[in-house]
């Protein structure tokens, strides 16, 4: 199969699809993209299935060659677009012929683009998924979680719409907002002194420049944890609290086992938006219940199909 050339492939560009869940008791992370939302829009752009393999673009600096006339979907970050120097939108669909080059810049905002293409780029199964996981060795075009490297061919269909569409602003997140993320406590809440849970929620915290795909790490005042001597099964979203008191929410390859303690869990949404956040970005925090969080989950899904 015939499609895009890749020129330059950036800091981190990995394939992600939805995902390979139902192997964590193997010790195997479930993987996907860090910014659902985004996914989720260029995939639908297209009128891909949910979950359909796309590019996650850290960064930006990529540069392909298409050897195929096809379309392509691109959202998330702010990254400056354009095929054969001619600017092209964010949050849109577009046309790109064979021969076309099309070149993403570095991000302006946001940390993640998202490039879709018409029913997916063809990658091998690993584990019933082609979704890239460096640290285990899975995924990605050579099915053993390598990143994109300049010369890697990225398989695609050709394909003709009738015409270009765009994200309706509304649902085009502005990244360069401070976010208030939503918190719904549990784990070991009740364990943490009810100081501890309220120093949390109404303090400042910046996100660690060590954070990555497997963990978002905060940087504030360190908050007193409980003492646990046990690890249990984690799930991303999953707030831990470390000794050091510095709170780290676990992300799309996290870990399967932990021991520390749990404050409780991001909403699901709000994880896709942590998801674009630089380096030493200021984060608050406020509680959500678990009937809110699921009803406006219920919500994101109807309207994607899934």
């Amino acid at each position: 199969m015939s499609g895009l050339q890749v020129l330059k492939a950036g800091p981190l560009s990995v394939l992600q699809d939805a995902g390979r869940p139902g192997w964590q008791h193997l010790g195997v992370s479930p993987s996907g993209p860090l910014d659902g939302h985004a996914a989720a829009w260029a995939n639908h752009l297209l009128e891909n299935p949910w979950g359909a393999p796309l590019l996650e673009v850290a960064l930006g600096d990529v540069e392909l060659h298409s050897q195929v006339d096809t379309w392509l979907a691109l959202t998330g970050a702010d990254l400056p677009a354009s095929i054969d120097g001619a600017p092209v939108p964010a949050w849109s669909r577009f046309p790109l012929r064979a021969g076309q080059r099309l070149r993403l810049g570095f991000a302006r905002s946001g940390q993640r683009g998202y490039l879709a293409a018409p029913g997916g780029f063809a990658a091998p199964q690993v584990l019933g998924s082609c979704a890239t996981q460096i640290r285990e060795g899975l995924g990605g075009l050579d099915g053993q979680g390598s990143k994109l490297q300049a010369g890697d061919l990225l398989p695609c269909a050709a394909a003709s719409l009738a015409c270009a569409a765009s994200v309706p602003w509304p649902y085009q997140p502005n990244y360069r907002d401070t976010p208030l993320l939503r918190v719904i406590t549990g784990g070991d809440a009740l364990a943490f002194a009810e100081a501890q849970l309220q120093a949390f929620l109404e303090q400042s915290w910046q996100l660690s420049p060590q954070s990555d795909r497997m963990g978002a790490r905060l940087q504030g005042e360190p908050l007193q944890a409980p003492h646990r001597q046990w690890s249990l099964g984690v799930t991303r979203g999953a707030i831990q609290v470390p000794p050091d008191g510095q709170p780290i929410i676990l992300q799309a390859d996290h870990q399967t086992m932990g021991g520390y303690p749990l404050l409780g869990w991001l909403h699901p949404l709000d994880l896709w938006r942590l998801a674009q956040c630089p380096a030493q970005q200021v984060l608050r925090f406020t509680s959500v219940t678990v009937g809110e969080a699921q009803a406006e989950l219920r919500g994101f899904y109807r309207f994607f199909g899934r």
